[in-house]
């Protein structure tokens, strides 16, 4: 696993959309699963100080669309499951509230 240093930091672009609608969560951005946690502790490690995302424990990755060719370039197997939609992202950020008595 090869990670390049001194890549330069690609921009992004970030637009939010309507809670109600299918498109991109943030533009530009993917979900991405690593096959172990080792290599995405690798794979993590190698994206800190070049691209912005997201893990959470059920080993799902929000990243830029650039991250996943920067990940492949370096010799990271990964499995790409799709765009970071709203509908796909909301789940794993607001957890169900709790009953208040």
């Amino acid at each position: 696993m090869l990670c390049v240093a001194g890549s330069p930091v690609p921009g992004r672009k970030v637009a939010a959309t309507d809670a109600g609608q299918s498109e991109p969560y943030a533009a530009g951005m993917t979900i991405i699963r690593f096959p172990d946690p080792e290599s995405e502790k690798r794979g993590l490690g190698c994206l800190i100080g070049r691209f912005s995302f997201k893990s959470w424990a059920n080993g799902q990755t929000v990243v830029p669309d650039e991250a996943p060719g920067f990940l492949a370039r370096g010799g990271f197997h990964f499995s790409v499951e799709g765009p970071a939609t709203y509908e796909k992202i909301a789940p794993l950020r607001n957890p169900p509230a709790t009953a208040v008595q």
